[in-house]
């Protein structure tokens, strides 16, 4: 198993390395980003493929640390931070999310002929929290790699996009900077892109940006309670048996996090070892799937990825616009 935790290792510093590094720290771009290319990298390289002793350590990060990862995300939130905007915001939040679900799997399976794994996984990702929501996914449904980090792709795309774009349409949206922040909140893929375009408007709209960010996050749970259980029935009839009951764990983990932290005040070192073990964690998972990853079947998935991740991008861009002003108004 050691062998597949060092590559991990190896790539995670790597990817660590890479978005710290001088004109790119301060894009926003996650070291899971920079984990999962450099992973890709090295996993199609012809050496790689005979390092058959990795596997364990491979499968090991992309189903334990994985989890771990998720857990301890669940410190980057409070109870508070929750209900300091009000019910409206929870409101907001489902509204874009369950749309942004059920209309990016339609359209995906429907229109573009897409398979369910990669229309599902790139649906979360637009309508939750980016990776980590397609992450949290792959563990819920046991996706293939590929599909998993096709996902990933779009929704850092897109999600960089609407990084740059959101705070250049600020000075045209008619909304207040308070505002303007939820609207950031409801509708970015990524929690670090949601960041850096809230701090570029503004300190108002980052702190209501960040609240809002957090709240779907929060959201991430009961979305993998619902779908355990969808896709095991969905496939109940294609596996020719009726399959257990899925309860996806470290969701219940996750909660507990964000309890134990609405209550509990650690020491400032602690917390933040234990947050950047989550995100060390979640990085080797991220290196682990890119490694696994071959090329040619990313290819194989064609363009239809991208065509509904940029769908889910106009409609978080514009729907998601508009719902914010109508339901959180001008104050």
């Amino acid at each position: 198993m050691w062998q597949g935790l060092m590559v991990c290792g190896g790539l995670t510093l790597g990817g660590f390395a890479l978005a710290h590094t001088p004109g790119i720290v301060d894009s926003g771009i996650s070291p899971l980003v920079f984990a999962l290319l450099l992973g890709l990298a090295f996993g199609n390289l012809p050496l790689a493929r005979r390092l058959g002793q990795v596997q364990l350590g491979l499968h090991f990060a992309t189903r334990w640390l994985l989890r771990s990862g998720i857990v301890l995300f669940g410190l980057s939130l409070t109870l508070q931070q929750i209900l300091a905007l009000g019910p409206k915001v929870i409101v907001l939040d489902l509204l874009v999310i369950s749309t942004v679900l059920i209309a990016g799997y339609w359209i995906g399976t429907r229109l573009l002929g897409m398979d369910s794994e990669t229309t599902l996984l790139t649906s979360a990702g637009s309508a939750i929290c980016g990776a980590a929501a397609v992450l949290a996914t792959e563990t819920t449904i046991r996706s293939r790699p590929a599909a998993t980090a096709m996902a990933v792709a779009t929704v850092v795309l897109f999600g960089s996009l609407a990084m740059l774009l959101y705070p250049l349409l600020y000075p045209f949206s008619g909304m207040e900077e308070g505002l303007y922040g939820i609207y950031i909140g409801a509708t970015v893929h990524e929690v670090a892109q949601v960041v850096a375009a809230g701090d570029a408007v503004g300190p108002h709209a980052l702190t209501n940006a960040i609240i809002v960010k957090l709240v779907r996050v929060m959201l991430l749970v009961p979305f993998l309670l619902i779908v355990g259980q969808w896709w095991i029935r969905r496939n109940e009839h294609t596996a020719g048996h009726c399959g257990g009951l899925v309860i996806p764990w470290f969701a219940f983990g996750f909660i507990a996090m964000v309890i134990f932290n609405s209550y509990v005040q650690l020491p400032a070192s602690l917390h933040q070892g234990l947050v950047v073990g989550g995100q060390i964690a979640l990085t080797m998972a991220m290196a682990a799937l890119g490694f696994e990853t071959r090329l040619d079947r990313l290819k194989a998935l064609g363009v239809q990825p991208f065509i509904l991740a940029l769908c889910l991008f106009l409609m978080l861009l514009l729907g998601g616009g508009l719902a914010s002003y109508l339901l959180m108004g001008n104050g």
